[in-house]
C-alpha cells in the first residue's frame, strides 16, 4: 500500500488504535478514527489523534465513510464479526490488525510469541537474553507497547520480541515471524471466539505463512501444540520438560539443547513446571538466534520476573503474599499454586469467559489450598463447581475488597495468600493491572 494515496479507518482507539493511527498521519495517510464506546477515556484520544489530523466518525454514520475508505484496521478489542468490520467486508474493503499494518512496513526480524500461557514471560525473558548477547531489541504486541508504536526504530540489526493473542492473529493475513513460539493450549476467550476449535484455529495462524528459512518453536508436552508441527513448513523445534526432544529438554539436572548441555535447572530463579518450560523455550528460541550458552544463561538465571505474574508483595504477620492477577484462566491458576510453598488461601474470581471452573476445583483438592476466597461475577458459579467437586474450604465476599480482607483473616501464619482470579478482571476494574495494583495497595495497607 502508497499510505499518502490511502484512506484507512481505525476502529477502536485503545493502545494500539491509537498507535496505527498515530503512524498512518505520520506518513501522509488520511484516517477516520472510530470507536463505538464513548467515555472520557476514549475522548482524550479523540482529542489527541484530531489534532494529529486525524477526523473523527460517528459510529452512527460509520457506515457511510466505510464506503469512502481502503482499507479498515481493526483493534485487537474488536472482534471480526461487529457490525464494523461486517460492514466493511460487505463493500469489499481491506480489513487488517494493528499488528498486520506494523508488519508490512517493518524491516527488522520478528519474534513471535503466542499461547495461552506463559507468552509474557518467555516474550520477557527471551529480551533480556537478547540485550544481554548485545542484540537491540523491543517488546511489542500484547505486552502492552503497540507494533506499530516502535516501527519507527526498528532496523535490519534490531528484533521485534511481539507478544501475539488470538486477538490479534484474527487479522493477519501477511505476518510471518522469523521464530515463532506457541507455549500451549488450553480453554480461554470462548466468549470472544465461541469454541475451542476456533480458538485453536487462530493460534496456529502464527504459523502459517512461515517457509523453510524460519523456525517454529512449539511445547512438545501440549498434545495440541504437539500437532502444530503439520501446520507449518519452518524448521519445528520442539522444547519439552518431560522427554528428550529435538530441541531444548531436561537431562537429568541440567537443561539442555541438542545434546548440548546449557545450565544446570537448580540455577533457575522459580520453581514450577510452567517456569522450567519458559526457560526451555527461551533457551530454544535464544538457539535459533545463535546465541552461546553462557548468555543463555546469564539471561535466563538473571530474570526478575513481571509485574502481576506471581509477584511477592510481602510477608506481614507470618503470611506471604502474592500477586498473580495476570491468571485470568484456569490454567494459568494452576500452574501459580504450584509455585507455592506451604498451605495458600486462593482468591478466585472475577468476569466469566465462558471457561467451566469445574476441573479447577478438582485440581485444588491436590494443590495444598487451605482456603478460597470467591469474589466478582463468577463467585456464584465457581461456588456451583466448588460443591459438584466436593471442595468445602470456600466462603464468598460481595466484592474485592471485602475478598482481601477475608483472605487475610482466614490466612494462618506459615501461609500464603495468592490472588490467582482464573477471571478477566473488567466487573470491578479497567484490566488484570488494576487489579494486581489494587491488591498490592490493600496488602501494603494491612
Amino acid at each position: 500500500m502508497y499510505l499518502k494515496n490511502s484512506v484507512f479507518m481505525v476502529a477502536g482507539v485503545s493502545k494500539s488504535g491509537i498507535a496505527a493511527t498515530e503512524f498512518l498521519l505520520s506518513h501522509g495517510a488520511k484516517v477516520y478514527v472510530v470507536d463505538e464506546i464513548e467515555n472520557e477515556k476514549t475522548g482524550r484520544a479523540f482529542d489527541i489523534l484530531a489534532n494529529l489530523g486525524a477526523e473523527k466518525v460517528d459510529s452512527v454514520v460509520v457506515e457511510e465513510k466505510l464506503s469512502e475508505i481502503d482499507v479498515l484496521v481493526l483493534s485487537p478489542g474488536i472482534p471480526i464479526d461487529n457490525r464494523i468490520p461486517v460492514c466493511a467486508k460487505r463493500l469489499g474493503k481491506r480489513i487488517i490488525g494493528e499488528l498486520e499494518l506494523g508488519f508490512l512496513y517493518s524491516n527488522c526480524p520478528v519474534i513471535g510469541i503466542t499461547g495461552t500461557n506463559g507468552k509474557t514471560t518467555v516474550c520477557t525473558m527471551v529480551s533480556e537474553v537478547l540485550m544481554k548477547a548485545g542484540i537491540e531489541n523491543f517488546k511489542v504486541g500484547n505486552i502492552g507497547v503497540p507494533f506499530t508504536k516502535e516501527i519507527d526504530k526498528y532496523t535490519p540489526e534490531t528484533v521485534a520480541v511481539t507478544e501475539v493473542s488470538s486477538f490479534q492473529l484474527e487479522t493477519t493475513q501477511t505476518f510471518c515471524p522469523h521464530i515463532a513460539v506457541v507455549t500451549n493450549i488450553s480453554e480461554d476467550h470462548l466468549i470472544r471466539h465461541y469454541n475451542m476449535q476456533n480458538y485453536i484455529y487462530l493460534k496456529s495462524k502464527i504459523l502459517f505463512n512461515m517457509k523453510e528459512s524460519e523456525f517454529a518453536v512449539l511445547g512438545y508436552d501440549d498434545f495440541v501444540v504437539r500437532g502444530f508441527k503439520d501446520k507449518t513448513k519452518a524448521k519445528v523445534v520442539w522444547f519439552s520438560a518431560k522427554e528428550k526432544v529435538d530441541g531444548a529438554y531436561i537431562d537429568g539436572d541440567m537443561i539442555c539443547y541438542k545434546d548440548e548441555e546449557v545450565f544446570s535447572k537448580a540455577l533457575l530463579p522459580a520453581g514450577g513446571e510452567h517456569n522450567l518450560l519458559n526457560a526451555l523455550a527461551t533457551v530454544a528460541v535464544c538457539k535459533c538466534m545463535k546465541i552461546e550458552n553462557n548468555v543463555i544463561a546469564e539471561g535466563i538465571i538473571g530474570f526478575k520476573g513481571i509485574r502481576h505474574r506471581i509477584e511477592f508483595v510481602r510477608e506481614f504477620e507470618g503470611v506471604k503474599y502474592f500477586n498473580d492477577s495476570k491468571a485470568t484462566n484456569v490454567g494459568s491458576t494452576v500452574n501459580a499454586l504450584s509455585s507455592m510453598n506451604g498451605k495458600t488461601v486462593l482468591l478466585l474470581g472475577g468476569r466469566d469467559k465462558e471457561q467451566s471452573f469445574d476441573s479447577l476445583f478438582e485440581q485444588l483438592k491436590d494443590k495444598n489450598v487451605d482456603k478460597v476466597v470467591l469474589f466478582g461475577e463468577t463467585r456464584y458459579k465457581m461456588l456451583k463447581s466448588a460443591e459438584k467437586a466436593s471442595f468445602e474450604d470456600v466462603c464468598v465476599a460481595s466484592n474485592f475488597i471485602s475478598a482481601v480482607n477475608l483472605a487475610r483473616t482466614e490466612s494462618k501464619e506459615g501461609e500464603n495468600v495468592l490472588l490467582s482470579p482464573a477471571c478477566a478482571s473488567y466487573d470491578e476494574f479497567s484490566g488484570f493491572e488494576e487489579r494486581g495494583d489494587k491488591f498490592v495497595e490493600l496488602v501494603n495497607a494491612f
